[in-house]
């Protein structure tokens, strides 16, 4: 099993220049993050005329820590506050937000349904008031709402119980969620409800306050699925036309009841055939693996080719779309791509390259996709595994024009206010800063509420961090 250098290990930028250039990447890096107003980090952007105070951006996560009817709990509550103290001016999502019950990805994902509205209201006002307090301004605060359904990963009712509504038949995921007839396939009609619910959830988003709703489409869930429906018979599969049909009509949908909504969309822009643990605990690609299956993939399924994302976004501008989020692949067949990370979740497999491969691939193919796509506002993901050199390595991205924003997700459970300190040019806080030990994946794949159990003082004391403990170490003893 290949060992990787730890990031925390290069303790220079020339340290750090040196492992990209050991491994022939070609992210750029710059010496030195600018503090202060006149930072790259800190300029203003404006999307269809909407203002967005700086260049840093806050993720959408899911918690496993909402009610069994989708409503917000005290702990999704502390989350949204330390995203409005995050620093960051643009909150793309919050968290997936089910559009309906059958939709979620665990049977405790908010979920827009009844009158969970009022309380994801709530969410929207806590986190406002929180950046209010510290930052003294929220007009140039864009805060949105991703709207989901989880498709293929649907575990509404059980989390131990998949209920999947998959687009089409696939032999390298399919037995994973138990799809073994067309009874796991979601037909024409259901989309065409989902639609609706897509359009009403969008509705009362902006009832909420929530100035744009994410129409997800990334990571292996239904709109990411429909992408790369190529065996999918009828009106939503084969054609691109017919792949993006599910797209195209929630945002007529949305247009006409919920004028002034802006929309965004996230999606993986690549993804590669399902990748399997080998005999040596690292990861390998599935040999069952249909690269016509999964978007933005060479023939041979280890490769990116962006022909068809690129059309995609170009769909998007068309529809007046201008905010996109890119990301790659799905934590549940290519958490590689996803989510690099030094520790994987304790049922995931080795990583098959060093961690920093994955952050250049998905660093240069959004530069790829921005430099074909100019009028786009782009962020960026994958940056948290860079730990201590996102600011030098988000300046240079931003500086060089290849992405607009930089995105970042599990940084801000362990460093909520990391944007606000480079911002500022503070010390940065190396205790704080997420070291990708996965625990905030593990923990819900164990059934447990999501959250930074290592370096997070208050996930520290809950005693769930304690049976984390002893289920990794059961897991790791049975490899």
């Amino acid at each position: 099993m290949a060992k990787y250098p730890r990031v925390a290990s290069l303790k220079t930028v020339d340290d750090f220049r040196g492992r990209l250039n050991d491994l022939d990447l070609r992210m750029p890096v710059q010496d030195r993050v600018e503090p202060g107003p006149d930072s790259v980090l800190a300029q203003p952007a404006t999307v269809n005329g909407v203002s967005i105070g700086n260049r840093f951006c806050i993720l959408p996560m899911e918690g496993w820590d909402g009610t069994t009817d989708g409503r917000p709990t005290d702990l999704t509550r502390r989350r949204w506050q330390n995203f409005g103290i995050s620093g960051a001016k643009l909150i793309w999502g919050g968290e997936a937000v089910a559009v309906r019950h059958d939709g979620r990805a665990n049977p405790n994902q908010l979920c827009m349904q009844g009158d969970n509205a009022n309380e994801i209201a709530e969410l929207h006002d806590l986190l406002i008031h929180a950046h209010q307090e510290r930052f003294g301004d929220t007009e140039d605060l864009l805060v949105g709402l991703q709207l989901t359904h989880s498709g293929r990963y649907a575990r509404p009712n059980q989390k131990a119980v998949a209920e999947p509504r998959a687009v089409q038949r696939n032999p390298a995921l399919d037995d994973r969620v138990g799809v073994v007839d067309s009874s796991g396939l979601i037909s024409d009609d259901e989309l065409k409800s989902l639609i609706e619910d897509f359009v009403r959830s969008a509705v009362e988003a902006q009832k909420i306050g929530f100035r744009f709703v994410d129409v997800k489409h990334c990571h292996g869930y239904l709109g990411h699925e429909l992408l790369s429906g190529m065996d999918r018979p009828g009106p939503f599969g084969g054609s691109f036309e017919n792949r993006t049909r599910f797209l195209r009509e929630i945002v007529a949908g949305i247009r006409a009841e919920a004028p002034g909504l802006e929309i965004g969309v996230r999606f993986s822009l690549f993804d590669f055939v399902p990748f399997v643990t080998g005999d040596d605990s690292v990861g390998t690609p599935d040999q069952r693996g249909d690269s016509r299956l999964h978007f933005g993939c060479t023939h041979d399924g280890l490769g990116i080719d962006l022909e068809t994302p690129v059309r995609f976004v170009q769909l998007l501008d068309s529809l007046g779309i201008r905010l996109i989020c890119t990301t790659a692949g799905s934590p549940y067949s290519t958490p590689h791509l996803q989510r690099p990370a030094f520790f994987p979740p304790s049922d995931g497999y080795q990583p098959p390259e060093d961690p920093l491969v994955g952050v250049d691939r998905q660093i240069l193919a959004t530069a790829a996709l921005k430099q074909q796509c100019p009028d786009a506002f782009i962020v960026g993901s994958g940056y948290t595994y860079l730990q201590d050199w996102i600011g030098h390595v988000g300046q240079a991205v931003v500086d060089a024009g290849m992405a607009d924003s930089i995105g970042l997700g599990r940084m801000v459970l362990s460093y909520p206010d990391l944007p606000a300190d480079i911002i500022a040019g503070t010390q940065v806080q190396r205790k704080r800063i997420c070291r990708t030990f996965s625990d905030c994946t593990t923990a819900p794949r164990k059934g447990m509420i999501s959250g930074c159990y290592p370096l997070d003082p208050f996930y520290k004391q809950m005693p769930e961090r304690t049976e984390l403990a002893k289920l990794k170490k059961e897991s790791t003893n049975m490899v």
